[in-house]
Formats: structure tokens, C-alpha cells, sequence
């Protein structure tokens, strides 16, 4: 770009110490994945993942967090997933003082509560999932959404509880249940006492499917581990975001264990929808449209039924 610009006036060797001096700012060169999610920080400036467009974050805000260029869908902050789908002012969230204790007092490279606080002052959330009640075009639903930022979305006993209640609140009020799952899966940290949320939580769902209850699952890049192996791929309708990662162990683990190079596009969204695993692939502009017009159809079966 300087190169198109010539430095008039400047010496060769002043021009070079002026272009090092110069440090762009914002821009990272090799953004992660977490950094990419967010328009908040110091960073005005980020990178896509897939074409490597430098985007200006404020319009990938604007955006719903899709890049402009080839239509990539970046990480999703949780609140902002709230606006996407709820009706403005209609979301009440419940279970917003809940969190993790330390039953096994974990430690790797840190102790499990110094995970945690840093995990909530980066996240500014308190677990790694939130849940509440809310209207959709006036419908009324159970909301669950991940957070990605908080520990990769992974799932202990405080948001196994949490997505239980999420269907269990549906079920008392009779009204539908929508979990958007981002998630690394069970969180280590928790050993069997976050496995044993995958049982509890599709206990709860079951209850709900039994009542003929709608459960509709949003499945957001990345969705694995236990959180795929339970309620994530359970839905009565899965939708998936496009080239959402979805799947139990990753393709690494996979081609390391079986000695085999994986299919092109392996646990992507799209391999999926093409071998049934997921019902639809939805972009995340339409999926607002999507979740209401499915409300009306279940509203309108479940009228009938009554009648």
C-alpha cells in the first residue's frame, strides 16, 4: 500500500525508519478464534478466518458478526444472539448469580478458580451459558445460548443446570425451547460431574418431547464433545449455521485414530445436512424469519390437538 504512495521529500533510510515506526493499528495477523468473536477490546481492526479480508469490526457488528466478503460466520457473542431472536426488551434472564464451585480442586497449569475468574472477567458472564424466557414476534419460548468466551463454551454442572431448567421452564409453560450450543464440550475440570450433565439434560428434554413440545437446536461453529453427544443434536428440528463445526471428537483425534484421511469437509455443516444429521442449514439473517415461522406451525399442531 506505502509502496503506491511515494514518500516525496523523505531520504530512502528515513522512509524506511518512518514505515517501522508505524505500527497498524489493531490489526493482528493472526487473529484467534476467541478474538474474532467480539467487537469489543482494544482492536478496532480484524481479520476473517476463511478469506482473510481485514475487516473494520463496527461493520461486522453491524453485520450480525458475518464477514462482508464471503459471508463467514464469525463467533456470536451470547447477548448479541439475545437481539438477534428476541422480541426488543422481551428476554428476562434467570439463574444470573449461579456458578461454578470446585468439588475436585482441579489444577493443571492453574487452579480451577483462578480458570473461572479469568474466564468471567474476559467473558464478563458468569458461566458459559445463559438462559431466560422470551417472545418472538409475540410467541413466547425458552431462550439457552452458550458462551463461547467462557472457557470454550464448555459445559460443567452449572450449565448442565442451567439447560435443564431452559426445558424444564418450557415444559411448565408449555411453550418452546430454543438452546444455541457453541461449545467445547464437558468441561475437564468438573471430571464425571460434567458428563453427568449430557443424562440430565436429555432427561429433561425427554420430558418435554413427551408433552409434544417443540425443542428446536441451533448448532453454532464449533458444537462438539458432549454437548453434540446430548440435547445439541436432539432437536426436534437441528439447524445449523454454514460451515458450523459439529461433531463428538474433533477431525485431528479422528484421522489420528483410525490412520485414515477424513472426507473433504468432514463435520462441517454442510457434510452433515448432506448425510441427514441436521435438518437445515440457516444463515444467521434468516434465522430470526426461521424460528417464527416454525413457532406458528408447532402453535397452530398443538391448537389443533387441543381442539
Amino acid at each position: 500500500f506505502l509502496d503506491q504512495f511515494p514518500m516525496h521529500g523523505l531520504h530512502s533510510r528515513d522512509s524506511m525508519n518512518w514505515r517501522n515506526e508505524l505500527k497498524t493499528p489493531g490489526i493482528q495477523s493472526r487473529p484467534s478464534k476467541s478474538d474474532s468473536s467480539s467487537s469489543g477490546g482494544a482492536s478496532l481492526w480484524t481479520k476473517c478466518l476463511n478469506c482473510g479480508t481485514i475487516l473494520y469490526r463496527v461493520e461486522i457488528d453491524r453485520n450480525d458478526f458475518v464477514c462482508l466478503k464471503c459471508n463467514y460466520h464469525f463467533i456470536m457473542p451470547a447477548r448479541r444472539r439475545v437481539d438477534l431472536y428476541a422480541d426488543p426488551g422481551s428476554f428476562v434472564e434467570f439463574d444470573v448469580d449461579m456458578k461454578s464451585t470446585d468439588p475436585l480442586e482441579f489444577f493443571d497449569e492453574k487452579a480451577y478458580p483462578d480458570r473461572l475468574g479469568a474466564s468471567q472477567k474476559k467473558s464478563g458472564e458468569n458461566e458459559a451459558a445463559i438462559w431466560g424466557k422470551a417472545s418472538l414476534d409475540g410467541q413466547d419460548f425458552a431462550l439457552g445460548i452458550f458462551v463461547f468466551e467462557f472457557m470454550g463454551g464448555s459445559m460443567g454442572a452449572v450449565v448442565g443446570e442451567k439447560i435443564t431448567r431452559c426445558f424444564e421452564y418450557a415444559l411448565e409453560n408449555r411453550i418452546p425451547a430454543v438452546v444455541v450450543s457453541s461449545s467445547g464440550g464437558a468441561r475437564m475440570q468438573e471430571g464425571i460431574l460434567s458428563l453427568m450433565q449430557m443424562a440430565k439434560t436429555c432427561a429433561a428434554l425427554q420430558r418435554l418431547r413427551k408433552e409434544g413440545l417443540v425443542y428446536v437446536s441451533v448448532l453454532a461453529h464449533p458444537t462438539t464433545g458432549g454437548v453434540a453427544a446430548s440435547f445439541a443434536m436432539l432437536g426436534d428440528v437441528n439447524i445449523a449455521e454454514p460451515e458450523a463445526l459439529i461433531g463428538f471428537a474433533g477431525p485431528r483425534v479422528i484421522e489420528q485414530t483410525i490412520r485414515q484421511k477424513l472426507p473433504e469437509g468432514f463435520q462441517r455443516s454442510n457434510f452433515l445436512l448432506k448425510h441427514g444429521m441436521i435438518d437445515n442449514i440457516v444463515e444467521r439473517k434468516e434465522q430470526r424469519r426461521y424460528l417464527s415461522r416454525l413457532f406458528r406451525i408447532c402453535a397452530h399442531r398443538l391448537n389443533k390437538k387441543a381442539s
